[in-house]
């Protein structure tokens, strides 16, 4: 009989090493967090824990509960939500909403997220809950939900209030939920216009006007004491990166340096798709068994986060104990593969049987038993 020893498998390189690394890496901003959101790991952060003014950002949460509020079919788009005096009224960035109207809830969407109107964000709390006390309420139980831990809001629009916080990860906690629990409401987030009562209004976030970035969300915001700020998205080759950048002096320096921290994140790490889901990763022998052996396989896709400069020395090792006891059943756990490379925590992913293998009857064991006793195999 043969025997199986683990595989191991080094991967090469295929990228160059780059000069940038998440240890030495900076940003201008106040605080800040970048996070790769297919894995949710944190590749920087500032000051990401500490409790700052959201500004504008806050109507992220507020398009969450809008869009909650659309799937549970409480609403529709084309639902109708009147304009009261507060909301008319309303200072600060405005949708221009007309008193007394009564607008549908999809335009109400489009003018807060790309036109960012405070006016909108009232219209839609009043036309949902009644008030926007109650709204809040709702945003409040929804970051509970999402375990924001270190999150408070006191309005809707992210206006200036003591009560109103939040800091850089529980707000990329949230655009993460936002953008994989409703894409259709957060595909708003990359539309470059909107015009409503005769007028148009661009997207204020600058990362979409960057030409082959792959942004695609999700909100600036601004006020006197929060300075400029932005939670932002892009994907490139399936792999998508959040940024909040919060406390910037200028659009001017939120426009650059929100570019340059999501092309940095882009460019420093690689997230290689080393296995498809059903992909084999090796044979083990199988002990009186009706086939010889069986296939291991991975059951999802296995990629792997890590500096592009550590993918030089990467490693992937598959482990198991070989020979394996007939019966064998299709989708049990037979052992690991391990992904390892320099500075990166250790990855383990399970190994399972790619098909069913059953025992030897008796006689075939003892004819099984008889050959290996001679021949030291089955066969």
């Amino acid at each position: 009989m043969r025997r199986l020893l683990p595989v191991l498998f080094t991967c090469i390189a295929i990228f160059a090493a780059l000069p940038l690394h998440a240890e030495t890496f900076q940003t201008l901003a106040r605080q800040a967090i970048v996070v790769d959101a297919n894995t949710g790991t944190v590749l920087f952060e500032k000051d990401a824990d500490k409790r700052m003014p959201t500004a504008s950002m806050s109507k992220v949460m507020t398009a969450y509960v809008v869009a909650d509020t659309l799937a549970k079919g409480d609403i529709k788009k084309d639902t109708l939500m009147s304009v009261s005096q507060k909301a008319w009224s309303t200072q600060g960035s405005k949708m221009f909403v007309e008193l007394g109207n009564r607008i549908p809830v999809w335009e109400l969407m489009q003018g807060m997220i790309i036109q960012s109107g405070n006016d909108a964000c009232i219209v839609l709390a009043e036309g949902i809950a009644g008030s926007e006390a109650a709204f809040v309420q709702r945003m409040n139980m929804a970051a509970q939900k999402l375990g924001m831990a270190n999150s408070h809001f006191a309005n809707v629009n992210g206006l200036p209030d003591p009560d109103h916080y939040s800091t850089p990860r529980d707000l990329a906690k949230l655009a993460i939920a936002y953008m994989r629990d409703f894409p259709d409401a957060s595909s708003l987030d990359k539309q470059m216009d909107f015009t409503y009562h005769g007028i148009k209004q661009g997207n204020r976030n600058p990362l979409l006007y960057v030409p082959g970035l792959g942004a695609d969300g999700v909100k600036t915001g601004h006020t006197d004491e929060a300075g400029y700020g932005l939670i932002g998205s892009a994907v490139q080759n399936d792999r998508r990166v959040i940024i909040v950048l919060s406390g910037m002096d200028s659009m001017k320096d939120r426009a650059s340096e929100s570019e340059r921290v999501m092309r940095w994140a882009f460019d420093a790490f690689s997230s290689p798709l080393l296995f498809k889901a059903n992909d084999k990763v090796a044979d083990a022998d199988v002990w009186q068994g009706q086939t010889g052996s069986v296939s291991l396989v991975v059951k999802e896709d296995v990629a792997y986060l890590m500096p592009r400069a550590a993918a030089a020395n990467m490693k992937v090792k598959a482990k198991f104990t070989a020979p394996i006891a007939a019966p064998v059943k299709a989708g049990q756990q037979l052992g690991t593969l391990e992904i390892t490379a320099p500075g990166v925590a250790p990855k383990t992913v399970p190994l399972v049987a790619a098909s069913d293998v059953a025992a030897l009857g008796p006689l075939e064991r003892l004819k099984f038993t008889f050959h290996y006793l001679l021949n030291g195999r089955r066969d």
